[in-house]
């Protein structure tokens, strides 16, 4: 039996976004599992808009909005049917739940499919009909677990504006996503989860710089000169210049920003060296993730599956939470 989550300690401010990264069966879903009170806990505690999600699993339904992996529709009603019955399940009243609807429809981009069978919907489509689902009862938290997975680019950055609005309205959201740059857009504080545990906390740009600074990448033009550009480079790098004879190109950590850069390119033209390519690379959140769990966000599981759930109904989830 496997321990899903292992002391995972989150505290989300009133209108934020927490951005929980991990590689697939870090423990990210079985968190928000546990906090959208589906699934629970062996041990430890955890409130959701100040409900204690144990004592009281109901209340913090009534308090929050979901959107899991995958779209949960039901194909056979429309798109519009869809979300009526999730508002009249969040006892709107029949007058209110059909007005609801026809707002997200409208928000979301589906009227003109909104009268149509959703199993006529592409991936996306349904989608983002799951995501309206979610904004039914306009919760003031919401749980969105992969969001925009399946959505084209327009789609993604619209729903990136979306929730940006909202959470400028009061409404506070935890976020997974294999998207880094998403992460890197949306959240206010990052957590990074790996086998069950937190590994790391903080925002995009504190996370950024413990990894490590800035840094020089060339690309030698003429192999026989890779050592000139790595003499070159030991003389201004921080720690350890790395070279990747196949490709001449090097890499090394740096301080100084673009004046060491100046002075690097100026000294390797003093000598005649020509490059194929030089530059300050910064570094990303791919680079935190990569640093921070060994692992690319596009690899598969020790398993040899692909992105999907974190865990299996087997897997229990030792918190806290």
């Amino acid at each position: 039996m496997t321990r899903a989550l292992d002391g995972v300690d989150l505290d989300v401010p009133e209108g934020t976004v927490l951005g929980l990264l991990g590689p697939n069966g870090a423990g990210k879903t079985t968190t928000v599992r546990i906090l959208t009170t589906l699934l629970v806990p062996d041990a430890g505690e955890a409130q959701v808009a100040g409900v204690d999600v144990l004592a009281d699993p109901q209340e913090v339904r009534r308090r929050i909005g979901v959107s899991g992996q995958y779209a949960a529709v039901d194909e056979y009603l429309t798109g519009f049917e869809n979300l009526r019955m999730i508002g009249k399940l969040y006892h709107l009243g029949a007058a209110r739940a059909s007005a609801r609807a026809r707002e997200l429809l409208e928000l979301f981009t589906l009227t003109d499919a909104g009268d149509r069978p959703v199993k006529g919907y592409s991936g996306g489509m349904r989608r983002r009909l799951d995501l309206a689902g979610a904004l039914v009862a306009d919760p003031p938290v919401l749980f969105l677990d992969e969001p925009t997975t399946g959505l084209d680019p327009r789609s993604r950055a619209d729903m990136w504006e979306l929730l940006q609005g909202m959470v400028r309205g009061g409404t506070t959201v935890v976020l997974t996503t294999q998207y880094l740059e998403e992460a890197d857009l949306l959240a206010d504080d990052i957590v990074v989860i790996d086998h069950g545990h937190a590994i790391a906390r903080g925002t995009a740009d504190q996370l950024k710089a413990q990894v490590g600074g800035e840094r020089l990448e060339i690309v030698a033009n003429d192999p026989a000169q890779v050592e000139r550009v790595r003499s070159a480079l030991a003389e201004v790098a921080v720690g350890e210049v790395e070279v990747e004879p196949h490709t001449r190109r090097l890499i090394a950590p740096v301080d100084g920003g673009a004046q060491t850069l100046v002075r690097v390119l100026s000294r390797l033209d003093a000598e005649g060296v020509r490059l194929s390519d030089a530059g300050l690379r910064r570094p990303t959140m791919d680079d935190v993730f990569l640093t921070l769990t060994g692992k690319r966000t596009d690899e598969t599981d020790p398993a040899g599956g692909t992105a999907g759930p974190d865990t299996t109904d087997e897997q229990k989830a030792g918190a806290p939470a």
